[in-house]
């Protein structure tokens, strides 16, 4: 850890101290994911760091046109560390965009949406912070291979935990390999993860992120689960970036390969990404309130109206890809029934009831996964929960009981999410004027992002055979 940091003065300061060898600065594209480039300390003074360093943003996904691709990367002084992966001493600090030409801040830069969108939470008057609380489950394999060509397509995963291998020579075989959705937190070695998941979980909380458990998730093959405690919306998408990238780097020291995409195995439970979020004043949790169901006060039911109301939109960026939508489906613990409930975990919004302490009072988000860009994901979920509560938007009446196990009847009148990010994109074409209150998000972020995903990822997808199909089709 470097000395904490808050302006550019104290940065140059650090880097002198601390004897860096280089500086790296990243940033996240659109869909999510993080990019970076390095420079020397000599390049580096506190001027530059004010006004940001220069780059070529055309190449970015979701920036701007090669007409327009000059671009600056801003660094956030109090996000700086030092990288555990370099084998020289590298200072990583986390950057917003600016545009050179107007000096703004970049309107598609997914970090400025999450700081707007906690400056418009405060504007509002109704709470000073937001905090969220995001469980991201992730799978870690010992090999994967995936090809795609006009005549074939192909992947393959394993895992030596795989239940697909108890049969194998592995010279040799020693078994406890857990069965398809029995993976919940048995003890190693049938969990061959708990040393990988140490060493991530001391080198998350090196880098100053407070983690609460971890343990094995339920899927066969390598399913884990890592918990950070809450903290401020934008913070946390930071600290998701930094999850993720130590989770991946820790397995490939390893000689393995950790993916965050939600749906990697047939038959067995998906990775997905339960959102805890809670909106506070001062010390005072405004969802807390002893006397109503749950305890959860008026105000928070109002949030759970404003997320379920605008859940199909929600979908289409907190569940960004098509392969989140083969998670999204019944009898995989997916939370695809738009009601909510204390404890159940087959309903979309959840009040957990581990605590009796007001202060742990939240409403959890079961329908986003870990495939999201974080910063727009939380972004949005506190623009549907605040439109809820300025609507005074009704949830309805809670459902305690097993959703899956009702009788038809009463099924048929609960709603579910989307089905296909194709309707998730629709939904949010239509229902997003309330991510534009404050100008937290621009009709250009919405527009991109929809252009995006369609060109890219449904269309590509839509138009390519599945291999699935020959088995089904080919003697027809």
């Amino acid at each position: 850890m470097v000395a904490k940091c808050t302006t550019a003065e104290d940065l140059v300061k650090a880097i002198t101290d601390e004897k860096v060898q280089m500086i790296d600065l990243r940033f996240t594209d659109l869909p999510g994911v993080w990019q970076h480039f390095s420079v020397p300390p000599s390049a580096v003074n506190a001027d530059a760091l004010n006004e940001g360093i220069g780059f070529d943003g055309s190449s970015i996904r979701g920036f701007q046109e090669i007409q327009e691709s000059d671009m600056l990367v801003v660094a956030d002084p109090t996000t700086a560390f030092v990288d555990p992966y370099s084998p020289a001493k590298t200072l990583v600090l986390i950057c917003n965009i600016r545009d050179p030409v107007t000096g703004q801040s970049y309107s598609r830069d997914a970090r400025y949406i999450a700081q707007k969108a906690e400056i418009h939470l405060k504007g509002t008057g109704r709470a000073d912070t937001s905090y969220f609380g995001p469980e991201a489950e992730f799978f870690v394999f010992d090999e994967v291979r995936y090809a795609q060509g006009i005549n074939y397509a192909m992947h393959a995963v394993d895992s030596s935990e795989g239940s697909w291998n108890t049969g194998s020579e592995e010279g040799p075989n020693l078994g406890h390999k857990p069965r398809p959705k029995e993976g919940y937190f048995p003890v190693p070695p049938t969990d061959s993860m708990q040393a990988l998941r140490t060493e991530m979980v001391l080198t998350m909380e090196s880098l100053g992120i407070q983690i609460e458990a971890h343990h094995h998730e339920v899927a066969t093959g390598g399913q884990n689960e890592i918990d950070m405690r809450f903290t401020t919306l934008t913070r946390m998408a930071d600290n998701l970036m930094i999850y993720k990238y130590v989770v991946k780097n820790t397995a490939h020291q390893h000689g393995k390969t950790a993916t965050f995409m939600p749906k990697p195995l047939f038959e067995d439970n998906a990775s997905g990404m339960h959102v805890h979020q809670s909106l506070w004043k001062g010390e005072t949790n405004l969802f807390y309130d002893k006397g109503d169901y749950a305890e959860l006060s008026q105000l928070g039911r109002y949030y759970i109206g404003g997320l379920l109301s605008h859940a199909w939109a929600l979908c289409g960026l907190c569940a960004p890809t098509t392969n989140s939508y083969r998670r999204l489906v019944p009898g995989y613990e997916a939370p695809i029934n738009l009601v909510y409930s204390q404890r159940n975990r087959s309903a979309c919004c959840r009040i957990p009831m581990y605590s009796p302490n007001p202060r742990a009072k939240r409403v959890e988000f079961r329908s986003p996964d870990p495939s999201c860009n974080p910063y727009l994901a939380f972004a949005a979920m506190l623009m549907a929960g605040l439109d809820g509560i300025d609507k005074q938007i009704d949830p309805g009446s809670p459902i305690d009981k097993n959703l899956y196990d009702l009788p038809p009847t009463e099924a048929k009148e609960v709603k579910s999410t989307p089905g296909s990010l194709d309707q998730a994109l629709d939904a949010l074409e239509r229902d997003h004027a309330f991510l534009l209150r404050g100008d937290v998000f621009t009709a250009d972020v919405i527009e991109t992002w929809l252009d995006y995903k369609r060109k890219k990822e449904v269309d590509p997808i839509r138009l390519r055979p599945h291999p699935y199909e020959f088995h089904l089709y080919y003697d027809i």
